[in-house]
């Protein structure tokens, strides 16, 4: 029995379409590791989903080792191409991460890597046969449960918040035809552990595609009018005018103060001129009640007052 088996080309073709389509899923977060590199920040990511998705890789290739038969070697390469990639993003996680989440990390990592090895040392020497992989390959199934209930979070969100914001609709339609391709090849190659996992993921993309349907349209959209306030120029007309603005934003009743230096210029007695300075208050009192630009004048001086209501 060979690791592809010709005589059965539709395990073929959705081996290969599979491992396509999986290739895709996993480069998905290139962005955000760019951005990550660029910030020079995990910028709140956690390294979480990176570690389990390394781990579910890793059980699953130990799972296609050990079974063998017809058409494994496309699990094989395709498992063996996650778990590279997603080694690459734990360990850029770990170089741009804050102390504490790399203490996380690796805390993590290495319960993760502990059960991987147990699982394997356990399952090589105390089961025997097709015992073993049916053993690992429902280990299997579990961490792909896992790994396909995580969206039920964002179904949650999507349905309280009647939003679709915080559904990546391309990288759930990548999913769900991943999740399809898997199926079948499940399916042709009569192995339940693969048909399992699948199916459950193919059910969850169906329904997020259906919520992203559903609330496309029904997003809640709040928008804040843009409110223009009248301008109201009121003209004292005198001699030697000027112009002090005055806040519309403060309350009512409130005083505005300007400061001014009056130079008196007097003849001293030797014939020079002597400068004296005063510092004098100019005061306007801004009187808003029904008449928003009601304005009563306090000192003699003439002003020219701009207020919006």
């Amino acid at each position: 029995m060979g690791l592809i088996d010709v005589h059965q080309p539709l395990v073929l073709v959705f081996g290969i379409l599979g491992n396509i389509v999986s290739i895709g899923v996993y480069f998905a977060p290139i962005p955000t590791f760019n951005a990550i590199r660029k910030n020079r920040s995990t910028m709140g990511f956690q390294s979480l989903p990176y570690v389990v998705s390394l781990f579910s890789a890793l059980m699953w290739l130990y799972y296609s080792l050990i079974k063998g038969g017809d058409g494994t070697f496309l699990l094989i390469t395709i498992n063996a191409f996650g778990s590279i990639v997603e080694l690459v993003y734990v360990i850029i996680f770990i170089v741009y991460a804050t102390p504490n989440a790399k203490k996380r990390t690796f805390k993590v990592l290495s319960a993760t890597t502990t059960l991987c090895l147990a699982i394997l040392l356990m399952s090589y020497f105390f089961l025997h046969g097709s015992i073993r992989s049916v053993v690992v390959g429902w280990i299997c199934v579990a961490l792909s449960v896992c790994v396909f209930a995580a969206p039920l979070t964002i179904v949650w969100k999507v349905v309280k918040t009647k939003s679709v914001e915080f559904m990546p609709f391309p990288l759930s339609c990548l999913l769900t035809l991943c999740a399809m391709m898997w199926f079948a090849y499940g399916v042709y190659t009569k192995d339940i552990c693969v048909m399992v996992p699948n199916l459950l993921g193919f059910i969850l993309g169906v329904i997020q595609i259906a919520l992203y349907k559903y609330y496309k349209h029904k997003s809640k959209v709040i928008s804040i009018p843009e409110i223009k306030l009248p301008e109201h120029v009121i003209n004292i007309k005198a001699s030697n005018s000027e112009v002090y603005p005055v806040d519309s934003s403060r309350s009512s009743g409130s005083e505005i103060e300007e400061e001014e230096e009056i130079e008196i210029k007097t003849m001293g007695g030797d014939g020079g001129e002597v400068v004296e300075q005063y510092k004098g208050a100019v005061t306007a009192m801004a009187m808003v009640d029904d008449d928003p630009c009601g304005v009563e004048i306090v000192n003699v001086k003439p002003i020219l007052i701009m207020c919006a209501a």
